[in-house]
């Protein structure tokens, strides 16, 4: 499908009084633009008013059915020198990859001439015919049966072995007295005769396990009789769908400003996973910024918004801004993104620069600090500042692994520091074991209107957005928090947090997702909206001294 022309939108309102940016917008790290701002709002409001196609964002009452969308505009300037911006969405929209309004995708993979559809339907063609073929009786009827056979075959073998063994110890009894109570010749005579019982229950085992094996076998091919088709269409299938996804990749072709273009392939094949996730170049900022490359148009600031109802894994709220992902998006921007002048990465800032660690309690084989915010428990990828370091640093006699347990780097509070391995042992223990009671202060963003309760989400990373994490039912670890409200005020809710398990950004997700509180904690720049800081504080901690078992507790209120 040819290029849109009337892709590019000027703004509505004058924006002579807005200052320009001076580089383009770092895209995993940022603050919209006030120009981005003002684009989405536009873009919200199209969206509010718009009769031209029909989705259900689940922002009125049908919510089971409810597709929430990520939103992105691209703030450019064109061959007038007029500026105005671009709008996209990620995936398709309204069972559409083409809408008015929206730059095209990078490949129309919806295209009624295009070989996606075509083939698509040929997969789910076998998709029906496997599901029909599984919904056979006679293969849980010959399920069942082999199972039956094979119970049966390893009950007999079991008990006809368990004989031998009985047997063996028998005669072992009467060879021990034969040979103190007998001649030798009815000695001898007498080791024939077992000797003869040996050979046959040994034959006898032989038999029965032949005659097992041909019951087995025969009801294993009454199965495969039935099952083997299912098998076969099954692998053409996936050779059909792994030939389908690699056509795929091989029409994703990128642009960056030099002209240079890449394809997927060869843009993951410089990535550890090396396979592209799928999905990829379907997101908004690609989508932008090939459609600007296309039409000579200068990229200068981008930012992308969520729309809609939350999903059930991952947290979105309707109207946020979020950065783009890591898996998918962070290679193929990598490339399109290639010379242009970028804000720096405020990820590769130090930022504990200037701070210190305040010591609260010290002896000879422990420490219990006060974490400041924005602040490493151990050492990153690129900043090695951090808690381990300074303390390393502090305590060079120091013989344990200092660390014990760790905290979010933008989450503040008390931490135990074990100066010896025998001290890291124990207070470990008494982590594993559950026995360390710890009670952390958050100010959620929003009024949470019970009171008190337990949230049980299980939690998995997202592999696609790391350091992100999910709800997952399936492969997620338990995940457990008790709560209780402090007070409320201004929109904003003082919340204490009891967590039980200790998973990784287990709070913050609890907080934000929809089936937990569904408020994000103020300044959560992962799940919520970037403030002055995150304001969330391990308060309280309870342990046992790992030396003397003295019942220890400490407590230093937030800053917030």
């Amino acid at each position: 499908m040819p290029l849109q022309e009337n892709c590019f939108i000027p703004f509505k309102e004058s924006i002579d009084s807005y200052v320009l940016p001076e580089q383009f917008t770092y895209p995993f790290y940022y603050q919209p633009h006030p120009l981005c701002l003002l684009a989405a709002k536009e873009l919200q409001n199209y969206l509010n008013t718009q009769k031209e196609w029909q989705h259900n964002f689940g922002l009125t009452d049908n919510k089971e059915t409810a597709i929430g969308k990520m939103f992105g505009v691209l703030l450019v300037k064109n061959n007038n020198n007029e500026i105005g911006y671009l709008a996209a969405f990620s995936g398709k929209l309204a069972d559409s990859n083409h809408l008015p309004k929206f730059v095209p995708p990078v490949f129309d993979m919806l295209a009624d001439d295009g070989f996606f559809i075509t083939e698509q339907l040929e997969i789910n063609r076998l998709n029906d015919q496997i599901e029909n073929l599984q919904k056979n009786p006679q293969i849980l009827e010959f399920n069942t049966s082999l199972s039956a056979e094979r119970e049966s075959s390893i009950l007999q073998i079991k008990e006809h072995r368990e004989k031998i063994i009985q047997a063996r110890k028998v005669r072992k009894s009467k060879r021990i007295y034969a040979a103190e109570e007998l001649n030798t010749i009815d000695f001898l005579q007498l080791k024939e005769q077992l000797s003869r019982q040996s050979i046959q229950e040994k034959n006898q085992l032989k038999d029965l396990n032949l005659y097992w094996n041909k019951r087995t076998k025969k009801a294993e091919d009454k199965l495969n009789q039935l099952t083997t088709i299912i098998t076969t269409l099954k692998n053409q299938r996936s050779k059909l769908s792994a030939s389908l996804q690699q056509k795929l990749f091989d029409q994703y072709l990128f642009l960056n400003q030099k002209g240079l273009e890449k394809s997927l392939c060869d843009i993951f094949s410089q990535t550890p996973q090396l396979v592209p996730p799928a999905g990829s170049g379907e997101c908004a900022a690609p989508k932008l910024l090939q459609y600007a490359f296309q039409q000579d148009m200068k990229p200068l600031a981008m930012a992308e918004f969520w729309w809609g109802a939350s999903p059930k894994s991952e947290i979105r709220k309707h109207q946020n801004y979020y950065a783009a992902c890591h898996g998918k998006c962070q290679p193929i921007l990598g490339h399109m993104l290639e010379g242009i002048a970028m804000d720096e990465n405020p990820l590769l800032i130090n930022p504990a620069k200037g701070k210190i660690i305040d010591i609260v309690y010290e002896d000879k084989v422990m420490l219990v600090i006060n974490k400041p915010a924005e602040f490493l428990s151990v050492p990153g990828k690129t900043i090695k500042d951090s808690v381990y370091l300074r303390i390393k640093q502090s305590y060079p006699g120091a013989t344990g692994p200092l660390i014990v347990h760790r905290l979010d780097m933008s989450t503040s509070g008390l931490m135990l520091i074990a100066l010896t391995g025998e001290a890291h042992k124990n207070l470990q223990k008494q982590f594993i074991k559950r026995l360390v009671k710890k009670r952390y202060v958050a100010l959620l963003d929003g009024s949470v209107t019970a009171d008190e309760g337990e949230i049980d989400l299980p939690l998995r990373v997202d592999l696609n957005d790391r350091p992100r994490q999910l709800v997952c039912y399936e492969h997620g670890k338990t995940a457990k928090t008790q709560w209780k409200v402090i007070h409320r005020k201004n929109n904003q809710s003082r919340v204490y947090f009891y967590p039980i398990t200790g998973r990784t950004h287990q709070l913050r997700v609890h907080s934000a997702h929809l089936n937990g509180l569904n408020t994000p904690i103020l300044g959560d720049d992962l799940y919520g909206k970037i403030a002055d800081r995150l304001h969330l504080h391990a308060e309280s901690i309870e342990f046992k001294h790992p030396v003397s078992r003295q019942l220890l507790h400490f407590e230093i209120e937030a800053d917030f």
